[in-house]
């Protein structure tokens, strides 16, 4: 990775620059103590995360899509025979979530700050989801004025890379993708021709699991503020 060459970054959102996951995972954990008479907890998991995935196309990514999947799993799994409040309660369980504090994790706002005042890159967020929940995490987050623009879009595949890449009139190996999915963020930036930078989280979604592999383009850093000693 030559820094020098890199003319934009682009950073994701959620679970890169603030917590977003484990807020999903502690809903989920109380819609399984609710239904623990249908099932373990791994087996209400695999139930919901098959509704969950078979939404996706239709529904996409996001609180809604979440919320929507978690109702439908519990109208199937009683056959139909669950009450409305019951509804109730899981809708405004998933509606918390449109609220989550989006505190910008250890090390981000600071280094966000380093590198929009070198002047050197086009700051990019680039995150996939629904358009108004990210744009309010954003907001909540504090981080906008370190962004030049802001991309969310449906799916991040190659093709998305490819067209960021268009958008912004670089090549591919000027293009830094930074983030913590590596299904997402890293492997199809790589397959373009772009650099990239995975920061794990501690926590990840199940649909966002896939092989880690090493490439002559991809640094790996535990924190965030590890940016700087990659790209100053």
């Amino acid at each position: 990775m030559k820094e020098q060459d890199i003319k934009v970054i682009a950073i994701d959102a959620d679970d890169t620059l603030w917590d977003c996951q484990s807020h999903f995972d502690r809903v989920e954990a109380r819609y399984h103590e609710m239904f623990a008479d249908y099932g373990s907890a791994n087996e209400l998991h695999n139930r919901f995360f098959a509704v969950e995935t078979g939404n996706m196309e239709e529904l996409g990514y996001g609180t809604k899509a979440f919320t929507l999947s978690l109702i439908e799993n519990a109208i199937s799994l009683t056959d139909g025979h669950i009450s409305a409040d019951k509804i109730l309660k899981i809708e405004q369980m998933g509606r918390s979530l449109l609220r989550l504090p989006a505190t910008p994790l250890p090390g981000v706002q600071e280094t966000l700050h380093m590198l929009k005042a070198q002047g050197r890159y086009h700051m990019v967020l680039f995150t996939k989801g629904d358009n108004l929940e990210q744009e309010a995490k954003l907001k909540r987050s504090g981080l906008e004025s370190y962004f030049d623009d802001v991309v969310i879009v449906s799916q991040k595949s190659e093709r998305e890379y490819a067209q960021l890449c268009l958008r912004f009139g670089i090549d591919p190996d000027q293009l830094l993708m930074v983030g913590n999915s590596f299904k997402s963020d890293i492997a199809p930036a790589l397959e373009i021709g772009a650099c990239a930078v995975h920061i794990p989280f501690y926590v990840t979604w199940q649909h966002e699991e896939s092989e880690v592999y090493a490439h002559e383009r991809l640094r790996t850093i535990a924190h965030f503020s590890e940016l700087t000693k990659l790209i100053s």
